[in-house]
């Protein structure tokens, strides 16, 4: 959650598993978006002696579509390979590691990036360095600058980075999938105690993160930059996915083969899409279909679930929503088609009638300069779900739209009940131990395995 460990199968493939996606103009860099995707969930720091990495045998992509219509225009291909400098050690490294090319650093990966315009693949860069995992103060004494150095400017104008990060989603694991139990509301619940502070399930977790940063007009169907709000092309929709080859062979001796196409095993737009939306028996078809075929998941966005949970687990805290029974055309507004224009007032970022869980982007809107954690919730238009910031609240601000508080805007007639606008989790980006980064690739530094407690 927001996408780990979703779905029964890719819970059990975690290198193939999408954790979150972001979407956002670059608050450093107006003329650019920065573009992430991670995976992996629940790195612990302590994974030696085999650190995590990325698969070799995972195609990774970030795609986007930027005419509205559900389909692919451009797509941004990550391959990964892995060396061995000594095999005959069974260290990661063999002393400290002070540059990417450090003899002591045994075990390496780089990758290529590919651009996928239209049909037409252009090899943007190759043997792009990752950097190593964070060890400790021992084997990375200065692990920021190790990681400083894998960012990369490609000659195509794009700046990418592929490596690990500290996990910049915050949520109280603990609480929600012990039948929604909020600590802050835990008083009201049907098992009632004391109220609390919320506890982030994920503080000094990793993820594997590739990140992308590039100018807006590389972006838009046209090539232009957008500057009006209410203009269709300043939208683009974002997702991410990993696939792998249709057939794997596993020989005698521990060589591994594979054939046939490639095939998608996960796939992310929205947060908590396929997490809490998705029903548990179709969660592992929903992450091999694409977006453009999310018609046929719209029953579940109509009447989801997490509402119903909230009605039974909070009894008289939610009369409203209980007695509320037409199909929730807010949520398809944000989650399958974009909000139109006249909605919200200043704010569109409508792609059209086909429905698609993809992140949404209005890149004519500037970043704030004091952002809100509850995003359009908050007063803030550059925020969720206008395409995701790493400081978005999305937990929250999803529950908030699940609990009623967005259905007003489609539909007058309704009151939201007095929780819908205030239930939370309890947490904020301060209950993150790795702050977030004023700059590029923005997700904090990884926590390293010497340094982080187990309690």
């Amino acid at each position: 959650m927001s996408s780990h460990r979703e779905a029964p199968e890719i819970s059990k493939d975690p290198v193939a598993d999408n954790t979150d996606v972001y979407a956002f103009v670059s608050p450093d860099n107006l003329d650019t978006v920065t573009l992430i995707a991670n995976y992996i969930p629940a790195e612990a720091p302590d994974g030696g002696p085999n650190f995590y990495e990325f698969g070799d045998d995972v195609l990774y992509e970030i795609h986007i579509d930027n005419d509205g219509d559900g389909d692919v225009d451009i797509t941004y291909q990550f391959q990964f390979q892995t060396t061995l400098q000594n095999p005959d050690t069974f260290l990661y490294n063999t002393g400290r590691i002070s540059s990417l090319t450090d003899p002591n650093w045994n075990k390496r990966q780089s990758y290529s990036v590919t651009r996928v315009r239209n049909g037409q693949a252009t090899v943007l860069g190759e043997d792009l360095a990752s950097p190593p995992c964070n060890i400790g103060p021992f084997s990375t004494p200065n692990y920021d600058a190790l990681a400083q150095a894998a960012i990369h400017q490609l000659p195509s104008g794009e700046t990418v980075f592929a490596g690990q990060r500290a996990d910049g989603f915050y949520v109280d694991l603990g609480s929600v999938f012990d039948l929604l139990d909020l600590r802050p509301f835990q008083n009201l619940h049907i098992f009632p105690m004391p109220a609390g502070p919320g506890v982030n399930g994920l503080n000094r977790l990793n993820v594997h993160t590739m990140a992308i940063q590039l100018p807006k007009s590389m972006l838009t169907r046209d090539g232009s930059n957008p500057t009006n709000p209410n203009d269709p092309r300043s939208v683009v929709g974002v997702y991410a996915s990993a696939s792998r080859r249709q057939a794997i062979i596993f020989g005698p001796n521990a060589d591994i083969d594979e054939y046939g196409p490639w095939v998608q095993v996960s796939r992310l737009g929205d947060p908590l899409f396929n997490e809490v939306i998705i029903p548990l028996g179709r969660k592992d078809f929903w992450n091999s279909q694409p977006p453009r075929g999310d018609k046929q998941f719209l029953k579940y966005v109509q009447t989801p679930e997490v509402p119903q949970r909230l009605v039974e687990y909070y009894p008289g805290v939610f009369p409203n929503l209980a007695a509320y029974n037409k199909p929730r055309a807010d949520l398809v507004a944000i989650l399958l088609t974009g909000i139109p224009a006249g909605i919200i007032p200043g704010f569109q970022n409508f792609t059209g009638q086909t429905l698609a869980d993809l992140l949404r982007l209005n890149m004519a809107i500037p970043p704030s300069a004091s952002p809100d954690i509850l995003g359009i919730l908050g007063g803030d238009l550059a925020g969720f779900p206008n395409g995701r910031r790493v400081v978005d609240d999305v937990f929250t601000i999803e529950l908030r739209a699940l609990a009623g508080v967005t259905i007003p805007l489609v539909d007058p007639s309704f009151t939201p009940d007095a929780a819908s606008s205030v239930v939370t989790d309890g947490l904020t980006p301060s209950s993150i131990k790795s702050p977030f980064l004023a700059s590029f690739p923005y997700l904090g530094t990884p926590y390293s395995g010497f340094d982080n407690p187990s309690s």
